[in-house]
């Protein structure tokens, strides 16, 4: 009698040990796709090019990865934005805060020094000199051709504010290359 009940405890102690490692496995499980999710949202991005702005450097429907948090941002740098109707867009960083800007016969100037850019398509048009303001980026798009970028040479867009800034274009994954 006193085996049966030393049996039964064995096989409830059994099937305990069981039940947990069930419950643990499960909660690992959660976790480890918790972290995966937060990992791809907030340090990792992956944008889709749409339209021909940043041509020649990136082509409409190419695939590319962001870095979402472990970036700064530099003169060239291309970048990931939210504009002011939630679209992501992207451009390169052209004045940082406080640089002057200018474009004369096609040619764009920072801080009174011509910029080599040698990743451009067309000419862009003159813009008076203006100042980047504190906390903001100047942007443009690599296609330089009148009416193909929208971007920080228009009214409608400006400077590009800091907190707005999603993350730095790494590489493009289709087709794969690194990005200039």
């Amino acid at each position: 009698m006193q085996t049966d009940t030393l049996l039964e405890k064995n096989m409830k102690v059994e099937k305990d040990d069981t039940e947990k490692s069930s419950i643990v496995s499960w909660v690992m499980y959660i976790a480890i796709l918790v972290g995966i999710i937060l990992f791809v949202k907030y340090v990792i991005g992956f944008t889709v090019i749409s339209g021909s702005s940043m041509n020649p450097t990136l082509e409409d429907g190419d695939f590319i990865l962001t870095s979402n948090m472990l970036y700064t941002i530099e003169r060239d740098d291309i970048i990931v934005y939210r504009d002011d109707q939630g679209f992501h867009v992207i451009k390169r960083v052209i004045g940082l805060p406080n640089d002057t800007i200018a474009i004369e016969n096609g040619v764009v100037f920072v801080n009174g020094e011509a910029m080599e850019e040698d990743y451009i398509t067309g000419i862009a048009q003159d813009m008076k000199e203006v100042v980047v303001p504190n906390d903001a980026y100047f942007v443009i798009g690599d296609n330089r051709n009148p009416g193909e970028s929208l971007d920080s040479r228009s009214n409608k867009v400006g400077p590009i504010a800091k907190e707005k800034i999603q993350g730095e274009a790494v590489f493009s994954i289709l087709p794969f290359t690194t990005i200039k």
